[in-house]
């Protein structure tokens, strides 16, 4: 049994939980190896709608495994009042369906307070933040000073460790940004207490996966290729690697290989945060799109910015996803339009380029487009691809070529049962 990714193309938001729900059943893990509670993945089941932040995907599977892998980033308080949310709707968690790498990195309320004074600091030159303390966490980490997961199993260790955060943060954060200094005491009552709740659920990752390579992997990804920290819209990224190519380090076994890549993208453009973003829509049709598809973010509840499809854009990050297939998301959201214009290329100073530029040329580049036929059917009742409507039809062939990589999947609903495979 091989391990399969199941990673964003585009800008997240693209409905990458609901792949792994559907895909779940045919593997026995689902890790989640990056990013922490500022994801949103969305997911519709026989118990309703749910909306998880830190959570794996699989855990409305309560004979798979999840897991919070070693590249993860976790408000350990968030991650609390998230399981006690779904106990409280009928879904089983137990240290038998859902673990923790004791390599990841534990969030402590200084962080979502260091992410607020930074971007307020910055004025109108902030980078959107969803204010979860996610970079300043994969800052600690990268000057030696973060919490793991795995100090909270050991008291003298967690004591010296955040002595020295605390008294660094307050050297650089009380002067620096005039908050009040942070508690030591406080901190380590609130460790501690969290340490007894999350004890049963940390583990060696590693060694857990090991044990269970041979059922097979799903890796879920945060967000999408065009938010990865290099390879991005830099600096308008989120701070960790969402490619398929860094799960197995991010699960917290490095030495595990990905087999299958599926890319999720929407059969429309979305975008949550600033950075460019090339045909913004600023119109009714906008207004339409978003209302259409209830584009608001589900971790934060922003409104997404939207565009019509950017195949320049999504073909960028098929390739350095190094997508094997791809799940194209809500076409049904399109089943209201006359016409379909699809981004074909971007014009550059003049010119008409059809690779994904650096990040300072994007804001020069406007779109061009090249205008398919809409359907003006419901397509929500679908279940095989030849009953589309043939314009329908039509979009997604012209998709799978200009993206150059096969689209088995075409989902026409939020719903288990609203997927098409090819």
């Amino acid at each position: 049994m091989g391990n399969c990714a199941i990673v964003g193309i585009c800008w997240g938001d693209e409905g990458k939980g609901r792949m792994v729900d559907y895909l779940v059943p045919q593997y026995g893990t689902v890790v989640r190896y990056q990013g922490g509670n500022n994801a949103g993945h969305t997911i519709v089941n026989d118990l309703g709608e749910f909306k998880l932040n830190l959570i794996p995907s699989g855990i409305f599977h309560p004979d798979k495994l999840n897991l919070l892998g070693a590249g993860c980033v976790i408000d350990i308080q968030h991650l609390c009042k998230e399981a006690d949310g779904l106990r409280q709707r009928g879904v089983c968690i137990t240290p038998e369906n859902l673990r923790i790498s004791d390599r990841a990195i534990a969030v402590l309320p200084i962080s979502p307070l260091e992410d607020k004074l930074e971007e307020q600091r910055l004025g109108k030159a902030h980078f959107g933040s969803t204010l979860r303390g996610i970079a300043p966490a994969y800052a600690d980490r990268a000057y030696k000073k973060a919490l793991r997961m795995g100090d909270l199993l050991h008291d003298e260790v967690l004591q010296e460790r955040l002595q020295r955060l605390v008294d660094w943060k307050n050297q650089v954060y009380v002067p620096g940004y005039g908050c009040t200094p942070f508690s030591y005491e406080e901190l380590l009552t609130l460790c501690r207490e969290y340490a007894q709740k999350l004890r049963p659920y940390i583990c060696d990752a590693g060694e857990l996966l090991d044990g269970r390579k041979r059922d097979g992997i799903l890796f879920e990804a945060q967000l999408g290729a065009l938010r990865d920290l290099d390879y991005g819209i830099y600096p308008y990224t989120s701070s960790s690697t969402p490619l398929a190519a860094y799960a197995p380090v991010g699960s917290g076994c490095p030495w595990l290989k990905v087999d299958r890549v599926v890319g999720v993208v929407k059969a429309y453009s979305t975008c949550v945060g600033e950075g460019p973003f090339v045909g913004e829509l600023q119109s009714e049709e906008a207004a339409a799109l978003r209302e259409a598809g209830h584009e608001y973010g589900a971790a934060t509840g922003r409104p997404r910015r939207l565009a019509w499809m950017d195949t320049v854009a999504a073909r960028y990050g098929v390739k350095v996803q190094s997508a094997t297939e791809l799940a194209l998301t809500k076409l049904d959201v399109l089943d209201g339009f006359d016409t379909l214009p699809v981004c074909v290329g971007y014009e550059l100073r003049g010119r008409v380029i059809h690779t994904f530029p650096y990040t300072a040329d994007l804001n020069d580049c406007k779109p061009v487009y090249v205008t398919l036929p809409g359907w003006k059917q419901d397509t929500t009742h679908v279940r095989r691809f030849q009953d589309l409507p043939q314009a329908a039809q039509n979009y997604v062939l012209f998709l799978e070529k200009e993206l150059n990589c096969p689209i088995p999947y075409v989902s026409v609903g939020a719903e288990r049962e609203a997927m098409i495979l090819r």
